[in-house]
């Protein structure tokens, strides 16, 4: 018999929801009437929709040294270290990026991983993504790891086309390892693998109510991590199940009794919908985002980290105290250090992120910058708006570019119409006239400069000088 009472999440009366059970099955379902493999899967929609309830806290993870590192040549320890500094400041002291989690199979990554512990950081905390083994456990036991990431793929296409299991064999069995992992004295994270794959109300549920049961009887918190694999999943509501974000999340917590600080999301990007299905994740219930720098990971890659960092910042109104001008040694370091070729239209990192090359945008650049720029860019990632020179900058784009180059404020800045920026141009057109295809270079323009306006070339070159000193 139902009973009803307060939900204190709600405040409302609310139905004891429907205890699932498991659905054993002889046959996988593949859910061919969404993924027919031999066309674009289609997105059902039910009009079943959940309220939006975003948690008190919410905050991101990292895998940049995981799921990151699986689909790219691997980092140097060094390199490691490095990469896990800037995170530790980009967070700020509230730690919104909560935990980074590491491999621990080769040296290089248990001789990356002591470092970053050794540095004594509370935020991000070092996790680990482990095998489900004793000897697994242990390792990451003796390290003096607190928490670890466990496999639990959910799908029928995993349990039974990958594992050889029936649903009941593979519940029973991550049971197992979770309770092995328990006693070895570590926090697991379940990584449910291919969620948007799965039977939700079959499989997904019910399993998750056992490992609350599991929780709540041994006084250990298991963190439940969402996984969409394949990028399947999708934010707009009333969307059927499994590819409904709101509806894998909602019912989590409905049905499964999930805290929000122990359900975490983490996307790929396969449909163009990493950034948006994180979003979606936090705004229905999970405190967690897992991420990686500029989304680099599997495929098409993961949800990336400053896209959630500029999503966190629009959802709450405030930074939080991360310095978000880190985003720009993080692109520099990968750039330079790393040797990692960011395309150059990725938001907020990506080269021509900020720059434009239409004069017609240029000359609004100039008027006021706000018009073509997302935000102070300067200010808030250390990026000035700027422009590139090329056939289609005209007058306005030259004049942007040397006002920026040389600092020119004020009344000291050139107008689009002064003589220098006029030859300039005309020299400009010459090269395009002649068949030039490419952008006219930065070297280029100051060798024009200099041959146009020596004394505007000298004080730049001399202030240059002061600034080495």
């Amino acid at each position: 018999m139902n009973t009803i009472s307060i939900n204190k999440k709600s405040n409302l009366l609310e139905q004891d929801p429907y205890k699932y059970s498991l659905q054993d099955v002889d046959h996988p379902n593949l859910l061919r009437e969404i993924y027919p493999y031999d066309e674009i899967p289609i997105i059902p929609f039910n009009h079943r929709k959940v309220p939006m309830s975003m948690p008190e806290n919410i905050w991101i993870t990292d895998t940049t040294f995981r799921d990151g590192q699986q689909s790219r040549a691997p980092y140097t320890c060094q390199q490691i270290v490095d990469i896990f500094d800037m995170l530790h400041r980009l967070s700020g002291e509230k730690g919104i990026i909560r935990q980074s989690e590491f491999f621990v199979y080769s040296e290089k990554d248990k001789a990356a991983l002591y470092k970053c512990l050794e540095r004594g950081y509370k935020f991000p905390e070092v996790t680990t993504w482990i095998r489900a083994t004793k000897n697994d456990f242990q390792l990451v036991k003796d390290i003096g790891i607190k928490e670890t990431g466990i496999l639990v793929s959910c799908s029928d296409y995993h349990i039974f086309n990958k594992l050889g299991m029936t649903r009941s064999q593979a519940m029973y069995h991550y049971l197992s390892v979770v309770s092995d992992a328990i006693e070895a004295g570590l926090r697991p994270r379940c990584h449910f693998e291919d969620i948007t794959r799965a039977d939700f109300y079959g499989f997904v549920v019910p399993f998750v109510n056992e490992l609350m049961d599991i929780a709540n009887d041994s006084g250990v918190p298991v963190k439940i991590r969402a996984c969409d694999t394949m990028g399947y999943g999708t934010p707009y509501p009333g969307v059927a199940l499994p590819r409904s974000v709101p509806g894998i999340i909602y019912g989590l917590q409905h049905y499964s009794e999930v805290p929000s600080e122990m359900l975490e999301w983490h996307g790929h990007n396969d449909f163009y919908l990493g950034v948006a299905n994180a979003a979606s994740a936090w705004m229905y219930g999970a405190s967690a985002v897992n991420c990686s720098l500029f989304g680099i990971g599997e495929r098409t890659g993961n949800v990336p980290l400053e896209g959630m960092i500029m999503q966190y910042a629009a959802l709450r109104g405030t930074t939080d105290g991360m310095d978000t001008r880190v985003i720009t040694e993080l692109a520099d370091y990968f750039t330079n250090e790393i040797g990692y070729d960011i395309p150059p239209m990725t938001p907020f990192v990506g080269e021509n992120f900020n720059v434009t090359r239409a004069g017609i945008h240029a000359d609004g650049l100039m008027k006021d910058e706000e018009i073509y720029n997302i935000f102070d860019t300067d200010k808030i990632l250390g990026r000035p708006a700027s422009v590139s020179v090329s056939s289609t900058s005209g007058l306005a784009g030259i004049a942007f570019w040397i006002n920026d180059k040389y600092r020119l404020k004020g009344e000291s800045r050139l107008d689009k119409r002064s003589e220098v920026v006029v030859k300039i141009k005309e020299w400009a057109d010459g090269e395009y006239a002649g068949g030039r295809q490419t952008l006219i270079s930065d070297e280029e323009l100051h060798k024009l400069v200099k041959k146009y306006a020596p004394e505007l070339y000298a004080k730049r070159k001399k202030r240059e000088a002061e600034d080495d000193e």
